[in-house]
């Protein structure tokens, strides 16, 4: 088996939310395509966020924000072609990323500055 068959499709890099702000963010998330037609291209714009009630974490997706009427509304930029399972899976990983990564720096709150971004 080679390299490149054993490296999954798509890598999640985790950026700790080093400001603190806004409140309640804790990272942000990138996906990182490493084979087939995607492959060497990323997809940003996920962030990982501490629930109002602090009872676990929620992932917002990519989306552009824009006007109508003084109304702001926002157009997903990454949706699901049938079934909303598809965002869940998405969700679960990048979620399951942070968890390592988590458990990888636990003397390292989000608020310190970190040196190096992690790969999942």
């Amino acid at each position: 088996m080679t390299q490149e068959q054993q490296r999954p499709p798509i890598e999640v890099r985790i950026t700790p939310n080093d400001g603190g702000s806004p409140a309640g963010k804790l990272a942000d998330a990138e996906l990182i395509f490493t084979t087939g037609a995607l492959a060497g291209l990323k997809l940003l714009g996920f962030a990982i966020w501490e629930r109002r009630n602090k009872d676990g974490r929620n992932v917002t997706f990519p989306a552009r924000q824009y006007s109508i009427n003084g109304e702001r509304r926002s157009f997903a930029l990454l949706r699901p072609v049938t079934e909303t399972k598809a965002q869940d899976e998405v969700r679960d990983l990048i979620l399951s990323a942070y968890a390592r990564w988590e458990a990888e720096n636990p003397s390292a709150p989000v608020e310190q500055d970190h040196t190096s971004d992690a790969y999942f």
